[in-house]
């Protein structure tokens, strides 16, 4: 997998996640929600995506931007 498409869908997940806390537990969840978009607006325009780091850093990224899983 792309880490394009897992940033995607790590991004819709989190959203989806953050809908469900506030309407279950406290409408405080929408700041979650707001975080979230606004960080895939930053990461739109400078490029930086703090999960993409993260998944460097693990070294789970090869070098040709697919994931891999648990590592090289």
């Amino acid at each position: 997998m792309k880490t394009d498409s897992f940033i995607r869908i790590l991004a819709g997940l989190m959203i989806l996640i953050s809908v469900a806390l506030t309407h279950f537990v406290s409408p405080w969840w929408l700041l979650f929600t707001t975080f979230i978009g606004l960080n895939l607006i930053q990461s739109a325009f400078t490029g930086f995506c703090p999960p993409t780091l993260i998944l460097h850093k693990l070294g789970w990224v090869r070098a040709d931007g697919t994931i891999a899983w648990g590592g090289q």
